[in-house]
């Protein structure tokens, strides 16, 4: 990936930031600890100052509004379109960032979200990884959190404030080895995290392929299989830094809060001050694992 790509990625996002077709949504946030590790919970700026009316409607949050008759990336909005990327991808800024310079990574051709993950999908996100770094996921169908059917991977670049998988590095084998799955001990659902064979300097084909090694395992584990349709039970994907994090979902919301790949990375977002203050009442440990397959079945 050249440095080409990227000066065309900042262009874009100051041309529809300036335009409105980015529409950021500014948050309010706050922190809560869990078995020593961090979240942070955040909800519209102005949620708490607007009136409760029956036709005021609530700000978008992160992935937009759910319209299964629309589809945003097989025909992408020309102000968000950053171009192709690898032979079967095209790069799209998310309309409803999380940050700046998030991006969508849309099949250039239709494919169902809950088909399984291949190859040209771990490569486009082992392209950015390897040279800029940031966290790549994935919600794998609407009981994951993903607001599209038209399958696409996600990427973020890396900010102290955005969700990442660090915190939880340290409750993992130092030694496990690359390929072998192991369970974090505060996490008390259906999950497989997976440190992966890649090392500075790390051709992208061979990422890709020890990203693609690894969901399969994971698939394996976490009996992950396709139905008679070819698609997966719902699931997440996150994936930084040399490890990966795949969880088995059940559910997207907990008491009405989304969640995705991104909440089990450390960043829930909330609609209104009641699921915010469920998070808090409960927990995010347990609004993920309320979310989640349990252990074992």
């Amino acid at each position: 990936m050249s440095a080409t790509f990227w000066n065309v990625v900042t262009r874009c996002t100051t041309r529809a930031l300036a335009s409105g077709d980015l529409q950021p949504l500014e948050t309010n946030e706050t922190t809560i600890h869990a078995q020593g590790l961090p979240f942070t919970v955040r909800w519209a700026a102005n949620l708490a100052d607007k009136p409760r009316a029956s036709n005021t409607a609530k700000p978008s949050l992160p992935g937009g509004p759910r319209d299964p008759d629309f589809n945003p990336f097989l025909n992408p909005d020309p102000e968000l379109t950053v171009g192709p990327l690898g032979e079967h991808h095209t790069a799209i800024l998310n309309k409803f960032p999380v940050c700046l310079h998030h991006l969508v990574l849309a099949r250039s051709e239709f494919a169902e979200q809950q088909t399984p993950l291949e190859y040209s999908d771990f490569e486009v996100l082992a392209m950015l990884l390897s040279n800029h770094g940031g966290v790549g996921f994935y919600n794998g169908g609407s009981a994951a959190g993903a607001s599209q059917r038209h399958k696409h991977v996600q990427w973020i670049p890396h900010a102290s404030d955005n969700a990442s998988l660090r915190p939880l590095l340290a409750g993992l084998p130092a030694d496990l080895p690359a390929g072998d799955a192991a369970r974090h001990p505060a996490f008390s659902f259906a999950h497989a995290f997976f440190r992966l064979a890649v090392h500075p300097g790390t051709a992208v084909s061979m990422q890709a392929r020890s990203m693609l090694d690894a969901f399969e395992t994971a698939r394996h584990v976490l009996d992950l299989h396709p139905d008679d349709n070819g698609l997966l039970p719902a699931f997440n994907l996150i994936t930084e830094n040399g490890w990966m994090l795949v969880v088995a979902r059940t559910q997207e919301h907990f008491h009405g809060a989304s969640l995705n790949a991104l909440s089990f990375g450390g960043v829930v977002y909330v609609g209104d001050d009641a699921q915010r203050l469920a998070l808090e009442q409960h927990g995010p440990l347990a609004a993920l694992q309320a979310v989640s397959r349990p252990l074992n079945v």
